[in-house]
């Protein structure tokens, strides 16, 4: 199947030679020059702008748009828009806020065009492993993609699904990263419970091997921690700093706007929000405060 690819960025790039190994035929274009030469290496055929990239498509034209949400997402796809015909399709695989998408949908349906969302999971791994993929859009549109979703996710027949409407994939996605934000934070918490017991001398990387077989607890995310932890358990090289995609925070202000209670996810954000408070002025008068009702030491710096 022919598709365009807008995006030859670390995912997108891995996308691009996923799908050229499964045999399609990608038009590919990225602002960067040498991100372009590289896809024509692998096989794809170079477009100079998006559109030559569109003028070597065939009709009914469907176009992968891979770069950063916001407005990247937006210009692109206005730029698209513009050049496109009935009945031609944009792909939006970024992970871009679903009320955009929902509007985007709209605009592009009142001008004949599909836009079909794909929330996409997989990471640099996806390469190798296939991505999961959560898909919003018209159910004809998307069907007629099959084969481009099905070459990208693990297997034909799992790991990717239409889940709705425009919107939809984009929404299921945002709620995938909040999960995955409440998962990482236990098992940090977790392991730096462990890593404190220094009385047991507790080698993780060992503990996170045992729990990769048989553990309720197991799962890719583990597998990713034991290997960090087998590098190197103290991380000495890494900086207490975490930061955020944006997802997480949508997440939780969707929670808020529907009245469903997400501690777990909520919490999660905001601890990666205090990991960038190196001098955290809150901390301070917490100290203070207990100083002055209890008379409790403060440490000094």
């Amino acid at each position: 199947m022919q598709l365009g690819m807008i995006g030859l960025g670390k995912m997108g790039g891995n996308m691009t030679a996923r799908l050229l190994q499964g045999g399609h035929q990608l038009v590919a274009f990225d602002f960067n020059p040498e991100a372009v030469k590289s896809a024509a290496a692998a096989g794809a055929s170079p477009a100079t702008a998006i559109a030559d990239l569109v003028a070597q498509l065939q009709a009914p034209r469907a176009v992968w748009v891979m770069v950063p949400s916001g407005d990247p997402t937006e210009q692109t796809v206005q730029t698209l828009a513009g050049l496109l015909a009935k009945g031609d399709t944009i792909i939006d695989g970024g992970n871009s806020n679903y009320k955009d998408t929902v509007r985007r949908g709209a605009e592009l349906a009142a001008k004949g065009l599909h836009y079909v969302d794909v929330g996409t999971s997989g990471g640099v791994w996806g390469l190798k492993e296939g991505y999961s993929l959560m898909i919003g859009g018209d159910e004809a549109a998307v069907e007629r993609l099959r084969p481009i979703f099905a070459t990208l996710a693990p297997a034909a027949d799992r790991g990717w699904g239409r889940v709705g409407p425009s919107g939809a994939g984009h929404f299921t996605k945002m709620i995938h990263n909040g999960i995955e934000y409440g998962m990482m934070q236990a098992y940090a918490e977790g392991f730096a419970i462990l890593k404190k017991k220094e009385a047991f001398g507790l080698d993780l990387h060992q503990i996170s091997r045992i729990w990769q077989h048989g553990s309720v607890v197991r799962s890719w995310l583990l597998d990713l921690t034991a290997d960090a932890l087998g590098n190197d358990q103290d991380l000495r090289d890494i900086a207490p700093y975490v930061s955020d995609s944006g997802e997480g925070r949508w997440t939780v202000a969707e929670a808020i706007e529907l009245d469903v209670p997400a501690p777990v996810i909520t919490h999660s954000l905001i601890t990666r929000l205090r990991s960038r408070d190196g001098e955290s002025y809150a901390d301070r008068l917490l100290s203070a405060m207990r100083n002055q009702f209890g008379g409790h030491a403060i440490k000094k710096q």
